[in-house]
């Protein structure tokens, strides 16, 4: 899926005015959170805002904007009820703008594109070593997720072209370096083409005190295996407790790479949600401290 912000840079280079349709405010139940953005062209849609009638009712809204070029009011707000009358149960109640894009609107699109690039420096960060079937499978997924992908693999015909630019390729001879490269509290996926390799990346890893999660991909033999050469050159059984392998939600068994790609991004998106939680959780402990 075309992303609404690369959808406005790719027709603002064609010089065609378009619709940017966000959520500025949600009471109740409501399909997408505040900030969820979409963009309508005169023929095109690009992301979503939730889908069913709120999308339909959006490009009504959108589209007698596009037909009324030049406009008096390049904005408009609008309050939306997901109620029968639309032909949506969720009952709350969401508060959209609709913004014209156009040829003039260059220090405006900067100024997204500055406001994305920092948002998306919060977003967690997947270390994923291994350029195969699998490693292929799951960066399709992840490419969109909101997080971060720096994707490792020593062959540099093996990345797909035109990747999403949260998606970062590092082709490199060397990927035990790239381990160095992460973010303090990345994800890691190890699943190369080489055993070997697996260790030695799972080696320098481990040894990094800061990690979120590290995800092996195999079977509990090999996970006992590695343990065992581990331990041998001194990683502790700290250390070794890190280890998730295999990797994956339980219940999906599935061996094919797309299996294997949507139970190890089920697992990534539980672990960031308990990571969100737990954050909301203790912010809202700080408050009650406060409170005097």
């Amino acid at each position: 899926m075309t992303t609404w912000l690369a959808a406005l840079q790719q027709l603002h280079a064609r010089a065609e005015t378009a619709v940017l349709v966000s959520v500025v405010a949600t009471q109740g139940s409501a399909p997408r959170e505040r900030g969820a953005r979409m963009v309508y062209s005169a023929q095109e849609q690009f992301d979503t805002i939730g889908g069913g009638h709120l999308e339909w009712r959006a490009a009504q809204i959108a589209r007698a904007m596009l037909r009324d070029t030049p406009s008096p009011s390049p904005t408009r707000m609008e309050r939306i009820a997901l109620g029968p009358s639309l032909g949506q149960c969720c009952g709350g109640v969401v508060m959209l703008s609709f913004e014209l894009v156009n040829a003039q609107s260059g220090p405006q699109l900067a100024a997204w594109e500055e406001a994305e690039h920092a948002r998306q420096q919060s977003l967690p960060q997947v270390v994923l070593f291994g350029a195969g079937h699998v490693g292929a499978a799951i960066v399709r997924l992840l490419s969109t997720l909101p997080c971060r992908v720096l994707w490792v693999d020593e062959r540099d015909d093996m990345f797909p072209a035109d990747l999403p630019p949260h998606i970062t390729i590092e082709a490199t001879d060397v990927p035990n370096a790239a381990v160095d490269m992460a973010d303090s509290g990345a994800y890691y996926l190890v699943m190369t083409h080489s055993h070997s390799l697996d260790q030695q990346l799972s080696e320098r890893i481990l040894r990094r005190d800061d990690i979120a999660w590290f995800g092996l991909i195999g079977s509990l033999t090999k996970r006992r295996q590695f343990e065992h050469r581990l331990q041998e050159r001194g990683v502790t059984p700290a250390q070794l407790n890190r280890i998730t392998c295999p990797i994956g939600i339980a219940g999906i068994d599935g061996k094919e790479p797309a299996s294997i790609a949507i139970a190890v991004a089920a697992q990534l998106m539980q672990l960031w949600e308990h990571s969100r939680n737990t954050e909301r959780q203790q912010r809202i402990a700080c408050r009650i401290e406060e409170t005097p």
